[in-house]
């Protein structure tokens, strides 16, 4: 890409936000909804335009569609920080968005053309011959309305603490990820964390069911990750995610903790030749992954409770994010742990969330 004579050129790293734990009671915040899809810095100048992705990276291969729909709709030289998404079913979809990045340039147009991505706008950091970044962030915020009009979707914000915890509450079931606080004052600082972001955090218990050997060291040294379990209606055992972090003196603990359980594979609910219809299981070959990911079958009789934040990819569903641990639970039996126990949050009209026609508390 050529340099452009803007006056924010790419790569730029984006702003990041830090978790916390609750929307505060005080003021001086901008809220924002916590849009569950790519993260991406948008550069127009003239008849180009640029999508770049939080690492860096070009986008526009994969999303024609996106491009093509900014050209028409935005400024002749404009900077732009936002999301790429992608709905289903009144719901936004995060994998109908990774299924997105293939190689196949006939899959990409086709998919662009029944599930076109959108991009949300959030922030402008540059516009004209202007450069906003030193500017706080309620005069980014003025001037992205003005620009927006009735032109491209812009996100729903507020100051008032009490309608963001509504949002928190509200939005999820339209598939979006939390909240964003922005101080109001700061200015758009690039690659630092200055927002803050308020997630759903709950809890489930999950079968033990597998593992892998950490990188530093040989089988049977050190615990990477645990391979985490649910059953479904049927009695069939998905695998619906990982928890990854512990500490180094932990990891040799648990290698020598759980190597009674390390057992044949041929017998495991996730070896042989039988699965279950539709059933996950660890380590396959995917669009990311060209190899098997090996990984160490255990019995599957221990029970771990760990906290997760959202669960993607329909029935049977996986955990969005690595879970984390929270404690063993030995006075639970392995075949209790089942979906039933995963929160479903209340449908939300998504298309309304687009619009900004969204309740206020007050």
């Amino acid at each position: 890409m050529r340099s452009m004579p803007l006056p924010l050129q790419p790569p730029l790293k984006p702003m990041l936000a830090k978790p916390s734990k609750a929307i505060p009671d005080s003021g001086g915040l901008l809220f924002e909804p916590k849009w569950d899809g790519f993260r991406c810095l948008v550069f127009r100048d003239g008849d180009e335009l640029y999508l770049q992705s939080r690492a860096e990276k070009p986008l526009n291969r994969y999303f024609p569609e996106a491009v093509a729909r900014l050209l028409e709709v935005l400024p002749p030289r404009v900077v732009l920080d936002g999301e790429l998404v992608v709905a289903r079913d009144g719901r936004l979809n995060f994998d109908a968005l990774t299924e997105r990045i293939h190689p196949a340039e006939s899959r990409i147009t086709l998919l662009a053309a029944e599930q076109p991505a959108e991009f949300v706008a959030f922030d402008v950091l540059a516009l004209g011959d202007d450069l906003l970044l030193d500017e706080p962030t309620s005069v980014r915020r003025d001037r992205l309305v003005e620009l927006a009009g009735e032109n491209f979707p812009l996100t729903p914000a507020t100051t008032d603490p009490a309608t963001a915890r509504h949002w928190f509450e509200l939005f999820e079931g339209a598939g979006l990820d939390g909240v964003i606080g922005k101080p109001l004052d700061e200015p758009y600082t690039p690659g630092k964390r200055v927002m803050l972001k308020y997630k759903h955090v709950r809890t489930a218990d999950c079968v033990l069911a597998g593992l892998r050997w950490h990188v530093d060291g040989g089988p049977g040294e050190l615990v990477g990750s645990f391979l985490l379990g649910l059953f479904d209606e049927h009695g069939v055992l998905h695998h619906v995610g990982t928890v990854g972090s512990f500490p180094m003196p932990k990891r040799r603990e648990l290698a020598e903790e759980l190597a009674p359980l390390i057992t044949d594979g041929e017998d495991h609910p996730w070896g042989g030749l039988a699965k279950g219809e539709g059933q996950r299981i660890p380590g396959g070959i995917t669009r990311w992954r060209a190899t098997e990911h090996e990984w160490v079958p255990l019995r599957p009789e221990r029970v771990v409770e760990v906290a997760y934040e959202n669960t993607e990819g329909g029935m049977p569903s996986r955990f969005r994010h690595n879970a984390r641990f929270k404690r063993w639970r030995p006075d639970r039996e392995a075949a209790s742990c089942d979906y039933s126990q995963l929160e479903e949050p209340a449908r939300y009209d998504l298309d309304a969330v687009f619009r900004g026609q969204v309740v206020r508390t007050r």
